[in-house]
């Protein structure tokens, strides 16, 4: 189950660990161990990591803080930490659910995230680094740095006054036709087929947006049972007018949350997308937001120590009733 590379990275971190007769592997062991395995590193500096200064901090922490084995009790093993555990379960399941064979170290890096208490994903945050930082590389391959800063630099000031506004202006595009995929406009050309063996989870979503107030359904299942082709299925029955009357107008929105983060560098590019978005659903009558996989906004475009990601944006015209959002999940994030 796991790869090999990530083999030889952790039973590395245990020599090292009772080499320095250090009493326990704790989930900081693991984050200092997978800034030496490839995956995990190349993932880490996809999203700005100053990896040696990282190393540092760990090393500092972990000869600072864990309990040493006395020299006295040479029997005594390094024993692993119930967090350190927990990560490593965690990354095994998420695979597995995700119909993958092998776990690799980038896994288990998204897997210290749910360490939320750990001084690991302290070191994390301070390097700005978020859970949808490293989920959207490993998925999406979206770098948080710029790749191409060798450019001529005479070029360099032109491309950054054009990287914030480019996405919407260049392309004459509103926030919604570039951050969202319009699904009626889809089950408009054929490209949504019929959705077969849903109908009363259909039926269900669309009495939950049917309500005056607390109409934003949420579909939570395992990956592959079909959330997505509901939402899908949903604006094909829109178009086909085979809904009640109250939602007979609306237009379904699918968030592209990858082209939304793509290319934000500085503070606030995120917020400023996001909220020019919900804007414009906000104005549009009878627009309806689907958010797939929607646990990702949680962190999303937060900066270091800041709380104003994209969940706490939604939130309030959620709560006002000002857009109606469908969103779907796993059982687990859930």
């Amino acid at each position: 189950m796991l790869s090999k590379d990530l083999e030889v990275t952790l039973n590395l971190a245990f020599r090292d660990a009772r080499a320095k007769r250090h009493e326990y592997m704790t989930v900081e062991h693991l984050l200092l161990a997978l800034l030496d395995n490839e995956s995990a590193s190349t993932v880490l500096k996809a999203c700005g990591t100053n990896l040696e200064e990282i190393r540092q901090d760990l090393l500092n922490f972990v000869d600072e803080t864990t309990p040493l084995i006395p020299s006295s009790d040479s029997e005594r093993e390094t024993q692993p930490t119930l967090g350190f555990q927990r990560v490593l379960q965690r990354a095994v399941f998420h695979v597995q659910s995700s119909g993958k064979k092998e776990v690799t170290g980038a896994n288990v890096l998204v897997a210290i995230f749910s360490e939320q208490e750990s001084q690991a994903v302290y070191f994390l945050k301070k390097q700005s680094i978020a859970r949808i930082d490293v989920v959207n590389y490993i998925a999406h391959g979206i770098s948080k740095i710029d790749e191409d800063e060798g450019i001529a630099s005479h070029q360099q000031p032109h491309q950054e006054m054009l990287e914030e506004d480019a996405p919407v202006e260049s392309a004459g595009k509103s926030p919604l036709q570039t951050y969202a995929n319009n699904l009626n406009e889809q089950a408009k050309v054929g490209r949504i087929d019929p959705l077969v063996g849903r109908s009363e989870e259909v039926e269900r979503t669309v009495q939950i947006l049917c309500r005056r107030r607390k109409n934003n359904p949420l579909l939570v299942g395992e990956p592959g049972v079909g959330k997505t082709a509901i939402a899908e299925g949903l604006a094909k029955l829109i178009v086909e007018n085979s809904v009640p009357e109250a939602i007979a107008q609306s237009t379904v929105y699918s968030l592209d949350l990858g082209a939304l983060l793509a290319g934000t560098k500085y503070r606030g590019d995120f917020e400023k997308r996001f909220k020019a978005l919900l804007a414009e659903l906000k104005n549009e009558e009878h627009s309806i937001l689907f958010i797939d996989e929607i646990h990702t906004i949680i962190g999303a475009g937060a900066a270091s120590g800041g709380v104003m990601d994209a969940s706490n944006l939604l939130k309030p015209l959620l709560a006002s009733g000002e857009i109606k959002c469908i969103g779907s999940t796993t059982f687990q994030e859930y």
